[in-house]
Order: structure tokens, then C-alpha cells, then sequence
């Protein structure tokens, strides 16, 4: 897995042209079971990709925290949510809350996160490839590809599932 997770800033770079104008098509003519293909290609990609073997978005991004996620980690964590929130979050350069810091202060170790049962919604949801109307997260699907492995095969197997091959098509004619 680490080997994987060392060529994947280089492997979403030579792909992220062709990733952008992929996802943008996607966006502007999704198929009509998309989210039904994503679900499959989410659910089978997770049984080969082990995120305790990765941790790569927890110790590489800082996710977004909601005061929601706010109030259920500070409570968990027996703290004031001002507290918490001076101790633990910062507000990036798009105005949103994060944690201050990457790897995740809570993340041990053993890859294994210390607040699982509260943590925020943002890293529930991730990498977000089995979400309805995946068509509308281009952006965020695009950065995840040099982030999480399992979005990077993910978008690999959809392209393969949904272009047709040169030879293919000629047959087709």
C-alpha cells in the first residue's frame, strides 16, 4: 500500500488532464445510473483498498468542521467547544474550519482515529465517491485522485466502464 500511495501524487498528475475533461463531461451529461455505478465501484474498491493500511487523507488534508462536529467532538473530549476550537481547529483560506494541523492530531499511530464514533461528517462522507449526484463533486474528486487510492482506481474503473475503445467503436459503425 505505501508503495501505491508514494506514486499517486505522480500518477494524478499525468492523469489529471484527462481526469478533468472526464469529470467535466460527466457533469454536463451524467449517465442515468450513475450513483447506482458509483455505489457499485465505491463498495468494491473499499474491499480491496484497506484504510487503516492508508490513512493517507488524515495524515496528508484537514477536513472541514461544522459546528455540529464541533459540539459532538468537543462533548466527546469533555471540553468547551471555544476550547476545542482554539486548540484544535484554524480557518483556512476559503473561510472554512479545519483542524490546524496535518497529519490529524487525533489519528494514532497505528493508523486508527482517536474520535471514530464523533469524528466530523467531512471525514465520515470521504473520499465521497458513493455520494448521490456525484457528478456535481468534479473538483473535490479530482484532488481526492492524488490523495486516496481507492478514488483513483475508482475513477480509473468508472473511465474504463463508461469510454468506449477506439476499436470498439469502429466495430460498432
Amino acid at each position: 500500500m505505501q508503495k501505491e500511495i508514494d506514486n499517486l501524487k505522480q500518477q494524478a498528475k499525468e492523469k489529471h488532464k484527462e481526469n478533468k475533461k472526464f469529470l467535466d463531461r460527466l457533469k454536463q451529461k451524467p449517465p442515468k445510473k450513475l450513483d447506482v455505478m458509483m455505489q457499485e465501484l465505491h463498495t468494491k474498491t473499499f474491499n480491496e483498498v484497506d484504510c487503516m493500511e492508508c490513512a493517507n487523507c488524515c495524515k496528508t488534508t484537514s477536513p472541514i468542521v461544522t459546528d455540529k462536529d464541533t459540539e459532538r467532538i468537543s462533548r466527546h473530549l469533555k471540553m468547551k467547544s471555544q476550547a476545542f476550537e482554539e486548540q484544535y481547529l484554524r480557518v483556512d483560506e476559503d473561510g472554512d474550519r479545519v483542524f490546524k494541523s496535518a497529519p490529524c492530531e487525533f489519528l494514532a499511530a497505528d493508523n486508527y482515529c482517536l474520535i471514530y464514533d464523533v469524528r466530523p461528517r467531512a471525514c465520515s462522507d470521504y473520499p465521497h465517491t458513493n455520494r448521490k449526484k456525484f457528478h456535481q463533486l468534479n473538483t473535490v474528486t479530482l484532488e481526492n485522485t492524488a490523495i486516496c487510492p481507492a478514488t483513483f482506481r475508482i475513477i480509473e474503473k468508472l473511465k474504463s466502464k463508461l469510454i468506449i475503445p477506439p476499436k470498439a467503436q469502429r466495430t460498432e459503425r
